[in-house]
């Protein structure tokens, strides 16, 4: 995964410290209830599509663009299902970075399921009770996106 222009910006005065930034997964359904799925290239193992949100961008519109850019697919932005802040992740490179994820429900409108970047190794629409192995984050937002539920919070302990 590419680290963006502004993230590079950061890191040169910032160095390697924890940074707390803003990202979207998106949870695609096509209109046979399938989900979209990309295997990642970096760990090669298959998730829901996200991304980190441009400096001004809004949610909706990332998810939007994470998703064609990373598999092709045009969708639309339906509503909010779960907002959530991620355990800090540590890279290979010793950047540490902590996200605040906003997960969007989104509808695909149009293109086709294809690798669209180098992000992605493989990328397909599966059925949610025939879905490869994903993590317990991946799962939990499928769940989430498929209820009719309000938006999920953390619960406050």
């Amino acid at each position: 995964m590419a680290t963006p222009d502004f993230i590079r910006t950061i890191r040169a005065t910032a160095g390697q410290q924890l940074l707390w930034l803003p990202g979207v997964t998106a949870v695609v359904f096509d209109d046979d209830g399938r989900v979209l799925l990309g295997r990642r290239a970096d760990t090669g193992k298959w998730a829901v599509i996200a991304g980190m949100t441009d400096p001004g961008e809004q949610p909706a519109a990332c998810a939007v663009r994470e998703v064609y850019e990373e598999t092709g697919v045009r969708c639309v932005a339906e509503r909010v299902v779960l907002v959530q802040a991620l355990t800090p992740t540590t890279y290979p490179n010793g950047d540490i970075c902590q996200f605040m994820d906003i997960t969007i429900r989104c509808r695909a409108v149009g293109g086709e399921a294809r690798v669209n970047d180098d992000e992605s190794l493989e990328v397909g629409w599966f059925d949610v009770d025939a879905l490869p192995e994903l993590t317990e984050h991946g799962l939990f937002r499928i769940k989430q996106a498929l209820s009719d539920e309000p938006t999920w919070f953390d619960p406050m302990t």
